[in-house]
C-alpha cells in the first residue's frame, strides 16, 4: 500500500512540474507578437483554407485552455485568449487544434479510433472508480472488482490512443507554419516549444493511468 502512495506522489509531483512548465512556457510566448500581426483565429482560418476544408467554423469559447476541435458540429473552438491574440504561443494552439479538424477530414485512423470509444470511455469514467472503491470495501461481491478494473482500463486505453492524435496534429500544425512560412524563426521555435510541453501534459495523464490500474491489478491479484 505504501509503495503505492509513493508512486502515486512522484506522478502527481512530476505533473504538477509539466503543467506549471506548461504555463511557463505559454506565458512567455504570449508576449512573442507575430510580425505578420495575424490573430488565433486568422491563422486557424487560413489553416483550413490551405487544407481545402470550407465545411468547419472557427469560433471564440469562454475560458483559458478550453481549446478545441468538436467532429459533431465540425467547429474549431478557441478559448478568447487565443482566438484574439497575435502571438506564438496562440498561433500554436489554434495551428494545433485545426490540425485535428485535419485528420478529421482526412479520415486519420487514431482519431476515428478514439472518436469511436467516447460513448464507451465516457460511461466507463463515470462508473469505474465507484465500483471499483465497492469492490474494495464489499467483498461479499467479488466480481465488483474486477468489473471496475476493466471499465478503468478502457479509459487507460483512451488515453494512450489519444498520445498519437495530439502528436499528429501537432506535427501537422508546425508542418503548416513553416511551410507557408506563416511565422519567423524565433516564432516558430516559441511555437514547437510550447506544443511539445503540452504534449507532455497528455504522457503524464497516460503513465499515471496506467500505474494506477496497474496498482488495481495488484491489489485484485493479491486479493485472488
Amino acid at each position: 500500500m505504501m509503495f503505492g502512495y509513493i508512486i502515486f506522489g512522484l506522478i502527481a509531483v512530476v505533473g504538477g512540474l509539466v503543467q506549471s512548465r506548461l504555463k511557463s512556457k505559454f506565458k512567455k510566448y504570449s508576449k512573442l507578437t507575430l510580425q505578420n500581426g495575424m490573430s488565433g483565429r486568422e491563422i486557424a482560418e487560413k489553416m483550413l483554407q490551405d487544407n481545402g476544408i470550407y465545411d468547419v467554423q472557427v469560433i471564440s469559447t469562454p475560458g483559458r485552455l478550453t481549446d478545441h476541435y468538436n467532429p459533431k458540429d465540425k467547429t474549431v473552438n478557441l478559448s478568447e485568449a487565443v482566438y484574439n491574440q497575435r502571438n506564438a504561443a496562440a498561433a500554436a494552439v489554434a495551428a494545433h487544434e485545426v490540425g485535428h479538424a485535419v485528420q478529421h477530414a482526412t479520415a486519420y485512423s487514431w482519431l476515428q479510433f478514439r472518436s469511436n470509444m467516447v460513448p464507451m470511455v465516457s460511461i466507463a469514467s463515470k462508473l469505474s472508480m465507484w465500483i471499483i472503491m465497492a469492490g474494495l470495501f464489499i467483498q461479499s461481491f467479488p466480481v465488483l472488482l474486477p468489473l471496475g478494473i476493466v471499465l478503468f482500463a478502457a479509459t487507460v486505453i483512451f488515453s494512450f490512443v489519444t498520445l498519437p492524435v495530439e502528436y499528429d496534429a501537432s506535427n501537422r500544425a508546425l508542418a503548416w507554419l513553416s511551410d507557408k512560412n506563416m511565422l519567423t524563426t524565433e516564432e516558430h521555435a516559441g511555437a514547437k516549444d510550447a506544443l511539445k510541453w503540452a504534449a507532455r501534459t497528455y504522457v503524464v495523464a497516460a503513465i499515471g493511468a496506467l500505474t494506477t490500474l496497474l496498482y488495481y491489478l495488484m491489489i485484485y491479484m493479491g486479493r485472488d
